[in-house]
């Protein structure tokens, strides 16, 4: 936890903000941390500010998309289609009482309300990274990807199963229609192949 709080105020500080005593860091992280997430939860956090951390050269300003990593699910109800809107105006809100300046909370703002949908326009390199590093996970090795979908699962428990699927495939197929997953030909090279595969393999089984 405690580096996760530096990181968290170090990128705050480069954007302009403070969080002294880590306060507001430690109220995002209890956030990530409610009950229901069986994914999008702090290791989802850590795994993408991981990403983040690793290619930050590859954005314009790494510390808003850090910072658009720790708000881009800050709110999250399964049961709503508003997750990122209202992530978003949190994001808006909580940064203008830290001290960051108005333009750099509305970037804050548009990155989050992007990973509701992952279209990334050209030459939008701090959007690229964002969503990259959030679609990270459909690439992973079979049996990561696996243990994902389960968790994906598990937060819509309250969803008979006749309407996951029906749900799930069609966000399957909505990802399957991008022209590309991955954005930065540095990590499309890399992760573009394997997560087709994956998408492919769950949406079969999907509609069997």
């Amino acid at each position: 936890m405690n580096d996760l709080i530096a990181g968290w105020r170090g990128a705050l500080a480069g954007a302009g903000g403070t969080d002294p005593g880590g306060t507001a860091g430690a109220a995002l992280l209890a956030r990530w941390r409610e009950p229901h997430r069986a994914y999008h939860g702090e290791a989802h956090v850590i795994s993408m500010l991981s990403t983040v951390d690793a290619h930050a050269a590859l954005a314009e300003d790494a510390d808003l998309v850090r910072l658009a990593v720790w708000f881009h699910d800050a709110i999250y109800d399964p049961a709503s289609s508003g997750n990122e809107e209202a992530s978003a105006l949190l994001a808006e809100s909580e940064l203008a009482a830290l001290g960051v300046a108005a333009g750099k909370r509305a970037e804050v703002a548009r990155l989050v309300r992007l990973t509701a949908g992952h279209a990334v326009a050209d030459g939008d390199l701090n959007g690229a990274l964002l969503c990259d590093a959030d679609l990270e996970v459909l690439s992973r090795p079979a049996a990561e990807y696996q243990t994902y979908t389960e968790g994906v699962r598990r937060e819509y428990a309250h969803v008979p199963d006749e309407f996951f699927r029906l749900g799930r495939a069609a966000v399957l197929r909505n990802l399957l229609d991008l022209p590309a997953l991955f954005r930065n030909p540095e990590l499309a090279a890399r992760w573009e192949s394997p997560a087709r595969a994956n998408l492919t393999r769950e949406l079969a089984a999907l509609t069997a």
